[in-house]
């Protein structure tokens, strides 16, 4: 389709998206979903031990232990936090329980680590311990900061249960740039540990090792560092993901899958792993490639399979099988395929490099297979209908399979899979063989938390992590009467004493019988449910500190569920103030942002440094109202301060946060931010003749065309060496800004025209093209439809600036 009808189904979409919005998220009849464990600061993975115990990783190094689920209260197994990168999409997020744990107390964990090639850290230091930086220059998205990652065994004193590292393999994982960074840790079924990582390439543009300062940074064939790794023959960026297919050079482990023996607490190579014995030591361990970040894996029960969830780029979300570990090596493809369940999904960006006509052409080495998803869906369409889950962006994040019998029988043998995006969780059932059918799906939670991992736990009910409440929630499920849900509100929660505050348990529900429910409150702190039977009950406090009142609820059938909440007396919430930027701000990629902000207190007066934390997160939105955020990073103890805005596909916008605590003993805080804007510039991608197929990044589109991009920008443009238009061939020329048939340009300031020319096979090229450069405006040569285009597109951009103001 033309850019014009692009950008017009978009907005129509985004129409559609506010009424699907409307309606309220559900589980299935007789399930619910309960917090066991709050309190954590973006936590990424939960796993459960055989003697109860729970550990819960969080991404910015902080390891803790819970002696069940019921335990309220945490311990600090180890604090990684000096070795870890926690920086956009790096971080601690890999963890795994030993099989013969506690006996051997050995966990293992897998991070992005902070440090150079050589091994020398932290690269990249910040007084901050919890939050790191990354520079510009390099920049996070423009040169990338590098980093490499690491996996380390935790060794635990069972009664302390203080943990010590010991690093096991680290510095075969180079990651450029901010996303696709160390992945997931999972026991098999054969007690071998398998570990899963990103190709720690670029999310921005198509990446094979042609930037960086020095160019190509992880020393990437064939030009090493310093480049320009820019022809057919690189093997960097996201192609390390097919680095096994060139033995002769270093086997970097990138979007790959390993296999290891840690019965000796050290990595083994198992021996019936495909690769052994093939002259190629580095390899030994891999037992799939192809993969561009295979956040989260699990094993199925019974059996020999890993069934992975694959992160994609723009179009696809995969979920990965490898069948058996001892077969031959599983190659899913990525960059050169991705998603689409027949397997011939080629990424036209890449599909010009060398290795990826080996996958074309079937050149690959002996005993490696190019392997389909077993399931793959478009971000722009929904897995299951009906399922209120919204499309446009998308991230699967979780992956699991039912154990058990908790659950109905049609949840026999499912498979689970969330997307922390679309913020939903599906079960695929099983059919009557008892495999995934994936023509079966439906939505288990919609609307769901944000969802990073999910986990059976040993009672056999499912799991999830929610990464930006700091919880991890189970799933129940009631054959008959369903317990109701308390919810409750109060207003005013804190001010000075006596403070008289309204209590509201009208959100409060019940599957069975709606909102007819008894109502009993604790208000006084007795623990005695007999201050009110009220829905709505007002109560005052005359002693100054922090209160629990407590709502109980009860449906007809006897069964009760609590919710409580906080007040404050005699200390009131301090009142942050974002100064700069302002929300009028428009900004460039790579431009210097300064922030500052200031805040009181009715008790403290103005606050210190000390009190104030800013986070940056960045919104792409793929409709009015289906955004997916990126944690960039964080600001601790300081009221002012400084950031490089970061590159990203349009439509994007930042997000600055300013949290503010007060002084007192029973502490309060309070949010605010301000929202900010990026200022764009159309690029109109022709060709002639037109109506031929060339791409911008991930899409590919039929000439003329026009993308809107953030100025600043890296983008990728690729043309076909050849193509066919109306039963005849055409074969490549020349790009107007006389760029390689894939390359990138930096957006600059106004609106520009690229042209790719082409030659009718057989026929003279006659004269080179003459169209304007790159940097350029104007229509380019192009047709009154390809101008027309244009017109409309700007029209449209004015109308979606306004209903996004």
């Amino acid at each position: 389709m033309n850019g014009t009808y692009y950008f017009l189904s978009w907005a129509a979409a985004a129409l559609l998206m506010l009424a699907d919005n409307a309606t309220a998220s559900s589980l299935p009849t007789g399930f619910r979903e309960v917090v066991v464990i709050s309190g954590r600061e973006q936590p990424t993975s939960v796993r459960f031990a055989a003697n109860g115990q729970v550990f819960i990783a969080e991404k910015s190094g902080l390891l803790w232990a819970y002696d069940s689920v019921d335990d309220p209260s945490a311990t600090l197994v180890t604090d990684l936090r000096e070795q870890v990168h926690n920086f956009w999409d790096r971080g601690l997020l890999g963890l795994a329980v030993s099989p013969g744990y506690p006996a051997d107390g050995r966990l293992y964990v897998f991070y992005t680590h902070n440090v150079d090639a050589g091994g020398a850290g932290p690269r990249w230091a910040d007084s901050d311990p919890t939050a790191d930086p990354c520079p510009n220059p390099p920049g996070a998205t423009n040169d990338g900061c590098v980093v490499y990652a690491r996996l380390s065994r935790i060794d635990v004193d069972a009664t302390t249960m203080q943990g010590v590292e010991a690093p096991l393999i680290q510095g075969n994982w180079c990651q450029q740039y901010p996303g696709h960074s160390a992945g997931d840790l999972i026991f098999g079924e054969d007690g071998y540990l398998y570990l899963g990582s990103g190709d720690g390439a670029s999310f921005k543009f198509a990446d094979w090792g042609q930037d960086g300062s020095p160019v190509n940074p992880c020393d990437d064939p064939p030009d090493g560092i310093g480049g320009p790794n820019d022809g057919p023959d690189a093997q960097g960026g996201a192609l390390r993901s097919q680095d096994i297919l060139t033995p002769n050079d270093p086997t970097a482990f990138n979007g790959s899958i390993l296999r290891m023996d840690l019965s000796t607490g050290a990595p083994q190579v198992p021996q019936d792993n495909p690769l052994i014995g093939n002259g190629v030591p580095d390899d030994d361990f891999v037992i799939a490639t192809g993969l561009r970040n295979p956040f989260r894996m699990n094993k199925r029960p019974g059996t020999s399979e890993l069934w992975i969830a694959d992160v994609g780029w723009d179009t696809w979300e995969e979920i990965d099988v490898v069948t058996s570990p001892a077969s031959p090596v599983e190659d899913f493809g990525w960059p050169c395929y991705e998603g689409d369940n027949d397997g011939n999904a080629r990424v036209d960006a890449f599909d010009q490099q060398d290795l990826c006509q080996m996958l074309y052409d079937g050149d690959q080495p002996d005993g490696i297979d190019a392997t389909a998803p077993f399931y793959a869906y478009m971000h722009g369409t929904r897995v299951a209908s009906g399922d209120g889950c919204g499309t446009g962006g998308s991230a699967i994040t979780g992956i699991a399979f039912n154990e058990g019998n908790n659950y109905p029988p049609e949840y026999e043998d499912a498979l689970y899979f969330a997307d922390s995006t679309r913020d939903c969780i599906w079960t695929m059932f099983a059919d009557q063989a008892g495999n995934p059918d994936k023509n079966n799906i439906a939505a288990l939670v919609s609307n769901a938390a944000r969802v990073v991992d999910l986990q059976v736990g040993p009672d056999d009910n499912l799991y999830y992590v929610d990464f930006d409440g700091g919880r991890v929630f189970r799933i129940e499920y009631f054959l008959a009467n369903s317990p109701p849900t308390a919810v409750v509100e109060a207003n005013p929660t804190n001010g000075p004493a006596p403070l008289t505050v309204d209590f509201d348990g009208s959100g409060s529900s019940d599957p069975e019988d709606g909102g007819n429910l008894d109502f009993s409150w604790d208000l006084d702190g007795d623990g005695a449910f007999d201050d009110s039977m009220a829905m709505s009950p007002s109560w005052t406090y005359t002693v100054d500190g922090a209160h629990i009142a407590r709502l109980r609820v009860t449906d007809t059938q006897g069964r009760s569920d609590e919710s409580s909440v906080i007040i404050t007396a005699g200390n009131s919430s301090p009142r942050p103030a974002i100064l700069e930027p302002l929300p009028s701000k428009l900004w460039t990629v790579g431009e210097l942002i300064t922030f500052s902000g200031i805040a009181d207190d009715d008790q403290d007066g103005a606050l210190p440094a000390s009190q104030f934390v800013w986070d940056l997160i960045l919104h792409h939105c793929t409709s009015l109202t289906d955004c997916h955020t990126h944690d960039v990073t964080t600001f601790d103890g300081v009221t002012a301060g400084s950031f490089d805005a970061p590159d990203h596909e349009f439509p994007s916008f930042l997000e600055l946060t300013l949290t503010v605590q007060d002084l007192s003993q029973n502490a309060l805080s309070a949010t605010t931010s301000v929202r900010f804007d990026p200022q764009t510039a159309l690029i109109t991608i022709t060709s002639e003749p037109e109506g031929l197929s060339l791409t911008i990044g991930a899409h590919t589109e039929t000439t003329p065309f026009v993308e809107e991009v953030i100025i600043g920008s890296m983008n990728t443009v690729s043309a076909p060496e050849v193509q066919m238009m109306g039963g005849r061939e055409y074969r490549f020329l020349a790009w107007s800004d006389a760029g390689q048939p894939s390359h990138n340009f930096s957006a600059g300031t106004a609106d520009a025209t690229l042209t790719a020319t082409y030659e009718l096979v057989g026929e003279s090229p006659g004269p080179q093209p003459t169209n304007p450069p790159a940097s350029s405006s104007g229509s380019g040569g192009m047709s009154p439809l390809g101008v027309l285009s244009v017109i409309l597109l700007l029209l449209l951009r004015i109308f979606v600036r306004r209903s996004w103001a």
